[in-house]
Order: structure tokens, then sequence, then C-alpha cells
């Protein structure tokens, strides 16, 4: 579905992405942790061809994604609040990226009827405006106006680290029925282990741009993450008792 072949990003002469080989298959649910600055939000965007790549491809479904524009039709993505249209309401925010794929409104408005329980009568008919929601609707109006195109691919950068436990715990039910589907491939991107662990089959854990562990989530996979991100506290400090 996806294969990365020798990817390179700098900046200013610092390496954020060096990637020799990648291949996500169809139909994998991959998780990519890592610490800030890790590499994670530079990877995701050159895969969506938003930054220019150093050296190196990304090939979606056997294209290359600085050559075509096909992997458009079929992947979906929320980064960030950054790529809505603030100043339109979710409902006319929603119509408009109905239109992009020939959904009619009334199709739109069917789709949105599964996503309730996620909304938690927060987000429709409330006459506000994208910039005038929380940062936890904004999320949900991103992730959901990427999840009702029903794409092959979607690409989810942090979505839990904004909304309550509650549309937590509903986010992961939804990805856990879009898994069921063996033609979507999902990727997320989360620095909550608990949460990335419980919903993706693979994990892909990132360092200085580099991809050091790729492991298959067992009951296993939790702990060693934890492990790997704890940090030894130094020891406190204690009075010789001299004066």
């Amino acid at each position: 579905m996806i294969e990365i072949r020798d990817l390179k990003k700098s900046y200013n002469g610092v390496t954020v992405v060096d990637i020799p080989s990648l291949n996500i298959g169809a139909g994998e649910s991959i998780g990519l942790v890592g610490n800030n600055g890790a590499g994670k939000t530079t990877l995701f965007r050159i895969i969506l061809d938003l930054i220019r790549k150093d050296s190196g491809e990304v090939i979606s479904k056997g294209q290359n994604v600085t050559e075509t524009d096909s992997w458009k039709d079929y992947t979906g993505s929320y980064l960030d609040e950054g790529f809505l249209i603030d100043y339109l309401t979710p409902e006319e925010y929603f119509y408009y990226i109905g239109s992009l794929y020939q959904i009619s409104r009334s199709d739109v408005d069917l789709k949105l009827e599964a996503y309730s329980d996620f909304f938690n009568e927060e987000i429709l008919g409330k006459k506000k405006y994208i910039r005038d929601l929380s940062k936890g609707n904004q999320c949900k109006v991103g992730v959901v106006s990427c999840l009702m195109q029903q794409p092959e691919i979607i690409m989810l950068d942090e979505p839990f680290a904004n909304i309550d436990p509650s549309t937590q715990i509903r986010l992961k039910n939804i990805l856990k029925g879009i898994q069921r589907d063996p033609k979507c491939t999902t990727i997320v991107s989360s620095h909550d282990l608990n949460h990335v662990t419980d919903v993706c089959q693979r994990i892909l854990l990132m360092e200085k741009g580099r991809i050091i562990k790729d492991i298959r989530t067992d009951s296993n996979t939790l702990a060693e993450l934890e492990n790997y991100f704890s940090v030894q506290q130094p020891e406190p400090f204690r009075s010789s008792g001299m004066s």
C-alpha cells in the first residue's frame, strides 16, 4: 500500500527523517510513536506531499506521491486544526468536504448521524464557527471530515491529544471498527502509549528521524515502550551534614 525508499529530510543540517526502507501493507493498523522532535509529523507531511523531501521516494499503491495526485482520492488525513477552514461552521465544512468527493448533502447528513455519540451534542446545530470551538471539538470535526470519505488510507496525527477521556474511548472504538475492513490502512501518531497500543497492530518507534523499532503489538508491547521511554530519576541531593 505504502512503500518508502531511501527517504531523507534535513533542516539546517539536522536530519529529521532518515528511513532507508519501510513497507506498510493494505489493511495494517500502524502506530507511530516517539518523543517530540523524533520526526513523526515531518514523516506524515512527506507522505502527504505537504513538504519537499531531500531525497528518496514515497510510493502509494505503486504511484510516486510527488508525481501524481491519484493517491488523494483514497487518502484521508487530519494533522491539526490549521488544516480546517475555520470561518465555516462544522456543517458548512462537512458539506464542503462532501462536495470534493461528490457526496450529496443528504448523504453527508446520513454519514454524520453515525458520529452522533462522538460529537456528544457539541458540534452540530450550535451555530458556531470552527474557530470558536475548543481544540478538542475542532479535532472531532477534523477526524470526522477525514473518515467521512471512507478512504483506503487514514492518517491521524495526535488525534487523542485534545479530546476528553470519554471521546478518546469513542474514537478508539471508531478506529477499531474501521480496522475490520481488510482494505483500509490506518496510521496513527500519538504520545499516548496506552491508546496507540490498544488500537494499532504494529508499532513504529521513531528516534531522531529513524525507525529504531518495528514491532507487532502483543501483551508485552506497552511495557516494552514504557520501559524505553522511562527516564531514570537522579538521586536526591543528600547533605553531608558538614557546616
